[in-house]
């Protein structure tokens, strides 16, 4: 006998059931639907790339991460691990067929060989936005408005949007002469959540060698009690009014004028420690679960596709971590399982009317309800199992009698409320209208 193979999944990837494929393709949509709102448009880049294009400007922690691979023909390619790198190369390989600025979203898988931890895996979804081609207050502030009106639309309300600028941050730096060990400094900076003052001025003291330096950094990012009075820190500290702080008034003002100031915080401890983010930086938490991270973030970056080709192209852009995302709301038990898009099952009595129930299914779906019929007849309480399984709201029953007389009995699955004699136009106003 041929021996079976066990069926598994590598480690850091997963399947996904109904319930969970449901849930995730429900938020993709009404993302997919506010992107659009705001004048994004789609595009797609291929999940191979070659692995020079995807590490050229990259650390060493992002090459050890990456699935890289030689294939058939010889080359040496890679898995892409964001989706900001293959923009890049797409911006620059399509300069001549689009148009700038140019807005656009991704919302795709990527893949890093990292360690599996609670949210993180080693295969998931980004849900990226990005304007290209403008640096301007507006288009900033188009991409924060964004991401609120994202969230919000997939019934995450209660976050907190961190922000700050680089610029500032950059002018302060070399201000206090550490402009050499400004890469240093902001990977110290953005662990402060994780690991607390004390431990960043240690580290810090350590890599710009002297404490009163440290001390300042320190005094540099601790929040003020408001927006403006952060500014106005911040921006002393840097030296004065710039280009940079006034930048920071500009999107400020917007938001108050869009009524939506309430949702963000002006943070001098978020940096973003990767080094191509030049402008605006931000990070989104939970407020009820602020330790899972935040869930989207992102900020302004000077050349995107600057390894690419000459022209220069600032860009700005955000990104949703779905998979994070979704963890925080099961823990937070927010979200619906549901194990089917159906309205309504149809159960199968009597093979005998097979004709008649598939008849009654498509005059419902006329009338727009979702339904199906169960294909087999078999004993009631296995039917009801099937559809307890799928969420399901509304069962109908139809005999050889009702079936004679034009009718049917719709049968509410959760509170087990049955109403009698029912036709097509009484049933689908019932199954709507809840």
């Amino acid at each position: 006998m041929e021996t079976l193979i066990q069926p598994k999944v590598l480690k850091g990837f997963r399947d996904f059931l109904p319930q969970q494929e449901i849930l995730r393709s429900d938020l993709i949509e009404k993302l997919t639907k506010t992107y659009r709102s705001y004048g994004f448009v789609p595009i797609d880049t291929p999940v191979l790339e070659y692995t020079e294009i995807l590490l050229r400007k990259s650390n060493g922690e992002t090459e050890k991460q990456v699935f890289r691979f030689e294939d058939n023909g010889g080359r040496d390619v890679a898995m892409r691990f964001d989706l900001t790198v293959p923009f890049a190369r797409f911006t620059a390989e399509h300069k001549d067929e689009l148009y700038f600025p140019f807005k656009r979203y991704h919302i795709a898988k990527v893949w890093r060989g990292e360690k599996p931890q609670a949210g993180r895996y080693r295969e998931f979804v980004q849900c990226d936005f990005d304007t290209v081609g403008s640096d301007s207050a507006s288009s900033d502030f188009d991409i924060l408005s964004l991401m609120k009106s994202a969230l919000n639309e997939i019934g995450v309300s209660k976050v907190t949007i961190r922000m700050n600028h680089r610029g500032i941050f950059n002018r302060f730096l070399a201000k206090i002469g550490a402009s050499e060990k400004s890469e240093d400094v902001l990977r110290i900076v953005d662990k402060i959540a994780k690991v607390g003052s004390e431990e960043v001025k240690k580290e810090l003291t350590e890599v710009l060698g002297n404490e009163e330096s440290a001390g300042l950094i320190l005094e540099y990012i601790v929040p003020e009690k408001d927006f403006d009075s952060t500014l106005s820190h911040i921006e002393k500290l840097a030296g004065g009014p710039a280009e940079d702080t006034q930048r920071m008034k500009d999107i400020y003002e917007m938001m108050k004028a869009s009524g939506i100031e309430n949702t963000y915080v002006l943070d001098p401890s978020i940096t973003r420690g990767l080094d191509y983010y030049t402008g605006v930086v931000y990070e989104t938490f939970l407020n009820d679960l602020p330790s899972i991270g935040s869930v989207c973030s992102g900020g302004r970056y000077d050349n995107l596709a600057g390894l690419y080709m000459k022209d220069k192209v600032p860009g700005v852009g955000a990104s949703i971590g779905l998979d994070r995302l979704i963890a925080g709301l099961e823990q937070l038990g927010v979200t619906e399982a549901k194990g089917s898009y159906l309205d309504a099952e149809i159960y199968n009595l009597d093979s005998s009317l097979a004709i008649q129930y598939q008849k009654l299914a498509s005059e419902l779906r006329s009338k727009g309800v979702a339904v199906e019929v169960c294909p087999d007849a078999k004993k009631i309480g296995q039917q009801y199992a099937v559809t307890d399984k799928k969420g399901m709201t509304w069962g109908i029953i139809m005999s050889k009698e009702d079936s004679e007389k034009g009718t049917f009995i719709l049968k509410n699955l959760k509170t087990r409320e049955q109403t009698v004699d029912m036709n097509v136009e009484k049933a689908a106003a019932v199954i709507l209208k809840k």
